[in-house]
């Protein structure tokens, strides 16, 4: 009997949205597995692996093309290159799949979308991968071995080192390609009242559905979860019994330090993740607006608004960028977690590395400044603006410091050693600046700045 859904070709199908029409795999594969949520676990779970592999490895597997094919991987046609690069990243690095297999169905999947003529073309140069895999010379260059082995582009490997020795690039990378489990958060007001006992029922209640959960050794409120199929279909998701979040991102609130009755502004803050955090925090007092730029991602926003059930916090679209006098010194705490070139966290947004560019980092850090000199007078005398980004790129992060206590002197770092457990503490630079590194730190690479606006 013929299955009426071949995972290779759904995994194709993906590939070509993101390599050749622009779209985020993150999204892509996220539509995909929806529409098909009557596949078995193991299906979705292979259409999963093989397509964020392929994409996180794609520079090594057109290196690898390239030693065994006549015509260069660039040179091919979009939808041969891209079931040559999925078969042999099967090859490679999925030990379940046989590499007869994996030549077997490309060579099939090529007659399927037309390409019969290619079919011994397919054919011979997997063959010629499956018997001369392990001989694959790389690189001898420093630099150009790390872009190969972790398909990572030049100018960022050398971005990364003007700041970096070789080895803790290194530990980035390897970290990247690492399967990390999905940080959730615990209802903090909960863990308030309930101490320790609330994780350990929500450990309970996540066990039942067959999900592991272990503590992350950061923050007491913190999961870490795997070997769940489907978020949504978690009866203690639905229930909001926790928040996905990951660990950096709970530290921005914890830095952040509100207190009950603040009045908080969050200006970038869709899907929610720290709005809602802070609001819990808050214990139903103060209020939170959580801002963003467009009606679907404040959709984003109401949507776990409304799952979690919290009541102090609203949802408003509202342009970062555009000063609204309605906002002028009225907020305890502004939160700008801002639109950054994302290089902190490239093992989640695989693709993110190959749109990523030199030019455009320079055009998310005049955004950044852009925002910051807008929103920072929405801060009370005495409040508190916390500045972060998901990104490794100095020029998003250190450098945007020195440029605002430069032009806003009525700003100062705070010291936030007391508010940081204390493996990171000895991490902090600058009293109120907090960059975290994958690989070196348990988190995404994230960085986060504290600013406290004098009182007159």
């Amino acid at each position: 009997m013929t299955k009426s859904v071949n995972e290779r070709e759904l995994v194709l199908g993906i590939l070509l949205e993101v390599t050749e029409n622009g779209q985020y795999s993150h999204l892509i594969l996220r539509d995909v597995l929806n529409k098909y949520q009557y596949l078995d676990k193991k299906e979705r779970a292979f259409i999963t692996r093989a397509t964020e592999g392929t994409l996180e490895h794609m520079i090594e597997l057109d290196y690898i093309l390239d030693q065994f094919s006549r015509v260069k991987a660039k040179k091919m046609k979009p939808v041969i290159r891209n079931i040559l690069r999925s078969a042999v990243y099967q090859m490679k690095y999925m030990d379940t799949v046989p590499d007869s297999a994996a030549c077997n169905e490309a060579v099939k999947l090529a007659v399927k979308k037309g390409f019969g003529s290619l079919r011994g073309f397919v054919n011979g140069v997997l063959r010629n991968v499956a018997r001369n895999l392990e001989q694959v010379v790389y690189p001898q260059d420093p630099v150009q071995n790390l872009s190969v082995r972790y398909s990572m582009p030049v100018w960022i490997l050398e971005l990364w080192l003007k700041s970096y020795s070789i080895e803790t690039v290194e530990l980035m990378l390897e970290q990247f390609q690492r399967e990390t489990p999905l940080t959730v958060r615990c209802k903090v007001a909960e863990v308030r009242t309930k101490g320790k006992n609330s994780v350990s029922e929500l450990k309970k209640c996540l066990a039942e559905e067959g999900v592991r959960a272990e503590q992350h050794p950061y923050l007491p409120y913190a999961l870490c979860i795997s070997g769940f199929d489907y978020l949504a279909g978690l009866d203690s998701f639905q229930k909001g019994l926790f928040s996905v979040q990951d660990i950096s991102s709970m530290l921005v609130c914890e830095i952040a330090d509100p207190n009950e009755g603040d009045k908080v502004i969050d200006v970038c803050a869709a899907p929610g993740g720290k709005s809602l955090h802070i609001a819990e925090k808050l214990n139903g007092s103060g209020h939170v607006e959580a801002r963003d730029l467009t009606p679907y991602k404040v959709g984003l926003i109401q949507e776990n608004i409304e799952r979690t059930g919290l009541n102090n916090i609203t949802a408003v679209c509202q342009d970062a960028v555009k000063y609204d006098e309605n906002s002028a010194e009225k907020a305890d705490i502004v939160i700008a977690d801002l639109p950054c070139s994302g290089l902190g966290v490239l093992g989640k947004k695989t693709d993110l590395k190959y749109k990523a560019t030199e030019e455009g980092c320079e055009q998310l850090s005049e955004l950044q400044r852009e925002i910051l000199s807008v929103v920072h007078k929405y801060v009370k005398p005495d409040g508190t603006l916390v500045y972060s980004t998901c990104t490794i790129n100095p020029a998003e992060n250190m450098e945007n410091v020195h440029w605002f206590l430069q032009e806003y002197p009525q700003f100062e770092l705070s010291d936030i050693h007391d508010r940081l457990c204390g493996e990171l503490q000895k991490d902090v630079m600058e009293d109120g600046c907090l960059q975290l590194l994958p690989g070196v730190h348990q988190s995404d690479g994230f960085f986060i700045a504290c600013f406290r606006k004098k009182a007159k």
